[in-house]
C-alpha cells in the first residue's frame, strides 16, 4: 500500500473517531426527564460546551428538539439579554420553552412553545450567566460584547461537533433586549468567518440597538401611556432625558442636580408596583411589591362592547386565559432551577457561585420601547436603500389584530405584538408564536 493510500486512511479514521466521539457526547447530554415533567415525545439535551479549555471556561445549553418531525425543521439559537440574563430561566422556562414551572414544584406544558416550529437551542451566555462558568474568576472583570460574541461563535462550532446532524440545517439566531447586541455581533462573525453555518436570518425582540434612540423613547412611552404628567415630560425633554439618566446611573456616581430632580419626579409619579416591562400588567404578589395603583390600573381595559353572546363568551375566555398567565413564573423558575435534583437532571453545576440566578449581579437590563426600534429600523432601511414593499399595516392572529408590521425590500421587517410586554412570548404567547412561525417561513404577517 502506497504512502498516499495510508494518508487517506488516517484521515478517514480520524474523521470516523471524531464523529463517534461527537455522537457519544450528545448521548451523554440527553435528558431522560426533568423532575415533575409531564411525558413528551420529543428529545431534550443539556450540558456544557467548552469555549476556552486552557482557562476552563464553558457555556451551558438546553436543547429541545421540535415536537414533530425535527429532521425537517430549522435550528434556532436563542439568546437572552441583560447583559447577564439567563436564556434557560427567561427564554426557555418563562417565555417560549416547552415547560413552565408551577407553584407546586412541577412542570406544566406550554401550549405555545416555539419547539412546535423549530429545534430550539437555549444558550446561557456569557460565562457567569446561569450555569455557564469560568474557573478563572478574573474573566468576569474583562468580559465585554466582543468576547461574548467570540465565545458564542466557538460554542456553535463545538456544539455542531456534538450534534453534526444539525450542521447543515437552516440556522436562525434570535434574542431579546440586550441581545440586540449579542445577535448581530455573532451573525457578523459567522458571515465574516466563511464557515458554512447555513445562517438564514436573525430576529430581535425589543432590542437595545442604539443607546440614545432606544432609551430616549422610554420617556415618550411613559408620557403617551399616562404614567407621567405633562410637566414631568417637559422636564425630561428640556432638562435631563432618559438616556442621560441611564448613563449617569450606569456610571456609578451620584446623579447630577438636574437629573436627580427629574428622577425624583418620575419616581413620585410611577408607583413601584408598576412593572416597567409591562406597564399594563399586575405584579407577582409574592415578590413583596405593593399593589398600590396596580389593581385599579387605568391602562387595563375594564369594559368592551360585544355584538353577540358568542363574542362575549369568546372575550371572557380570552380574559380567563390572560388571567391564567402566571405572574410569578420568574420566581417559580428561580426556585425550580436551584433545586439539586433539577440541576443533577440538567447535568448542570454551580462554579464560583452559591446559587443559580435569573440575572447576574450588575445587570443593567432596561425596557426598550417599540418606538425607538421603529425609528432605528426605518433608518437602517434607508441606509440599505430598501423601499417599503408592504406598508405599515395591521396583521391578524386568530381573527384578532395581532399587531402592526412593515416590510422593507425582502430582507427587513418591523413588527409589533399588540399587548406584548418586554418579554412578549410570556405576555402574548399566541401572537408571539404566530410571528415566530412567519419569520421562519419567510412569509409576511397578514
Amino acid at each position: 500500500m502506497g504512502a498516499q493510500q495510508w494518508i487517506a486512511m488516517v484521515v478517514l479514521c480520524a474523521t470516523f473517531f471524531q464523529i463517534c466521539r461527537a455522537v457519544d457526547s450528545s448521548a451523554d447530554d440527553k435528558l431522560l426527564s426533568l423532575p415533575g415533567q409531564p411525558r413528551v415525545s420529543f428529545q431534550q439535551y443539556a450540558g456544557y460546551v467548552t469555549v476556552d479549555k486552557n482557562k476552563d471556561r464553558a457555556l451551558f445549553f438546553y436543547f429541545v428538539e421540535a415536537e414533530t418531525d425535527p429532521a425537517s425543521k430549522p435550528l434556532v439559537l436563542w439568546l437572552n439579554g441583560g447583559p447577564g440574563c439567563s436564556s434557560v430561566g427567561a427564554g426557555a422556562f418563562s417565555e417560549h420553552g416547552p415547560f413552565r414551572p408551577s407553584d407546586g414544584g412541577s412542570l406544566v406544558r406550554n401550549d405555545y412553545s416555539w419547539n412546535k416550529e423549530a429545534n430550539m437551542l437555549y444558550l446561557e451566555s456569557p460565562a457567569g450567566v446561569g450555569f455557564s462558568y469560568s474557573a478563572n474568576q478574573s474573566f468576569y472583570d474583562l468580559v465585554n460584547d466582543t468576547i461574548t460574541a467570540q465565545d458564542n461563535f466557538v460554542f456553535l462550532q463545538n456544539w455542531f461537533l456534538k450534534f453534526p446532524e444539525y450542521k447543515n440545517r437552516d440556522l436562525f439566531i434570535a434574542g431579546e433586549s440586550y441581545a440586540g447586541h449579542y445577535v448581530p455581533q455573532l451573525a457578523d462573525l459567522i458571515v465574516k468567518s466563511g464557515i458554512k453555518f447555513n445562517l438564514k436570518g436573525v430576529a430581535l425582540g425589543n432590542p437595545l440597538l442604539e443607546f440614545s434612540t432606544d432609551l430616549n423613547s422610554e420617556g415618550e412611552f411613559y408620557w403617551s401611556h399616562g404614567l407621567i404628567s405633562n410637566p414631568t415630560y417637559e422636564l425630561l425633554s428640556a432638562v435631563c432625558n432618559t438616556s442621560q439618566l441611564w448613563r449617569e446611573r450606569i456610571g456609578g456616581s451620584s446623579l447630577s442636580a438636574s437629573c436627580s430632580k427629574v428622577s425624583d419626579q418620575i419616581d413620585a409619579e410611577i408607583p413601584g408596583a408598576i412593572d416597567p416591562y409591562d406597564v399594563t400588567a399586575n405584579v407577582c404578589q409574592s415578590s413583596g411589591a405593593s399593589l398600590l395603583g396596580v389593581q385599579n390600573n387605568p391602562l387595563t381595559p375594564r369594559s368592551r362592547l360585544f355584538s353577540s353572546a358568542e363574542s362575549l363568551q369568546e372575550a371572557l375566555s380570552q380574559q380567563k386565559a390572560q388571567e391564567n398567565i402566571d405572574l410569578c413564573v420568574l420566581e417559580e423558575t428561580s426556585v425550580y432551577l436551584n433545586r439539586k435534583d433539577v440541576q443533577e437532571s440538567f447535568h448542570a453545576k454551580l462554579v464560583g457561585t452559591p446559587q443559580w440566578t435569573l440575572c447576574s449581579s450588575g445587570d443593567q437590563d432596561s425596557v426598550v420601547p417599540f418606538t425607538g426600534s421603529r425609528t432605528l429600523v426605518e433608518g437602517l432601511a434607508k441606509q440599505l436603500g430598501l423601499n417599503a414593499t408592504i406598508p405599515y399595516t395591521a396583521w391578524l392572529e386568530d381573527k384578532q389584530i395581532g399587531g402592526w408590521t412593515q416590510v422593507y425590500g425582502d430582507i427587513l421587517t418591523f413588527s409589533t405584538i399588540r399587548g406584548g410586554s418586554h418579554m412578549a412570548p410570556f405576555s402574548s404567547p399566541g401572537r408571539s408564536l404566530a410571528m415566530f412561525a412567519a419569520f421562519l417561513s419567510g412569509k409576511p404577517l397578514v
